[in-house]
């Protein structure tokens, strides 16, 4: 990621000064974009280590979340910095018109060319990335590669976009095309950035485990001769690869406490064995089972982690 943020930067710095020689306003939203996805990188390589922290005690579940934070920032950033920018740009060219230097115009479309090459090649290492990682479902599960298969997947876009934008112009001698190239790219950014924002925040307010997943838990506590029903199961996802898991179970009756203690450890234990993410997990027991059975479930060595251990 030190490699794809330098060779950001190199390009960020190319786009500006073509951008500004050629008074260029697609190549200058280009640049924004480019600024917007270094700073980006700078987020992800914290979100990276700082996500890797292991619990204490004021952060009990982890640092997982730290992964969806600052992916939102990053949303955030590609909304301020790219989008915003390039709205302006845009709007600013078909109001005051544009400079139109040729020399100028061909440089940047040099540096528009060797932005497309390298940004097709970050895009292809990305989706490689993924397909390593168990492919589009599995591999875009992590925010830090969703974002920069986005960012990568939406810089090609843009560039392209930005180099039609200037050869029209060049062609035509009508600013309305780079105008128009730089309002497309800003819709882009932000819709971008809406969707990774959006995806983040379902994860920091704490989003639940996956249909799927939840119904084999749920099935798993059913399929146990101990448990009469399921009232409630409540999941969250407290990192990329972490789950809290919380149950409410009715038990048959006739359960002495220390049965109920056993059966506790046990049922934990086997979720936890079928489902290696789940590593925080709950069992709680409704009205219906005794006083004794109750106050047991509910002890320290009943509820704790992973089968109360």
């Amino acid at each position: 990621m030190l490699v794809a943020l330098a060779a950001n930067l190199v390009i960020a710095v190319a786009k500006t000064i073509g951008g500004l020689a050629a008074a260029s306003p697609a190549l200058l939203s280009e640049a924004a974009h480019s600024v917007a996805d270094s700073l980006n990188e700078v987020f992800l390589l914290a979100a990276l280590r700082r996500s890797r922290r292991p619990a204490d005690r004021r952060h009990p579940f982890g640092y997982g979340k730290e992964r969806f934070f600052w992916s939102l920032l990053a949303a955030v950033g590609i909304f301020v910095m790219g989008g915003c920018f390039s709205f302006y740009q845009g709007v600013d060219a078909l109001r005051n018109g544009s400079e139109e230097d040729l020399s100028g115009y061909v440089a940047g479309l040099v540096v528009l060319g060797v932005a497309l090459l390298a940004e097709g090649g970050s895009l292809l290492r990305a989706l490689y990335q993924v397909r390593r990682q168990g492919g589009l479902d599995s591999g875009l599960r992590d925010p830090a590669l969703r974002t920069v298969v986005a960012e990568d997947g939406t810089a090609v876009v843009g560039v392209t976009l930005a180099i039609a934008g200037m050869a029209l112009h060049m062609i035509t001698g009508q600013v309305v095309w780079e105008a128009s190239a730089s309002l497309a790219i800003g819709t882009l950014l932000v819709y971008v950035a809406y969707r990774l924002g959006r995806d983040a925040r379902d994860q920091l307010i704490g989003e639940a485990a996956d249909p799927e997943a939840s119904g084999r838990i749920r099935e798993l506590l059913r399929a146990q001769p101990e448990i009469d029903t399921v009232e409630a199961l409540l999941t969250m996802k407290t990192g990329l690869d972490t789950l809290l898991v919380a149950a409410r179970v009715d038990l048959m009756p006739g359960l002495d406490s220390e049965r109920v203690e056993e059966v506790a450890v046990r049922i934990k234990r086997s979720i936890a064995r079928t489902f290696p993410e789940a590593d925080q997990i709950f069992l709680d027991v409704t009205e219906r089972g005794s006083p004794e059975a109750r106050e047991a479930w509910e002890s320290p060595a009943a509820t704790g982690e992973r089968g109360g251990a």
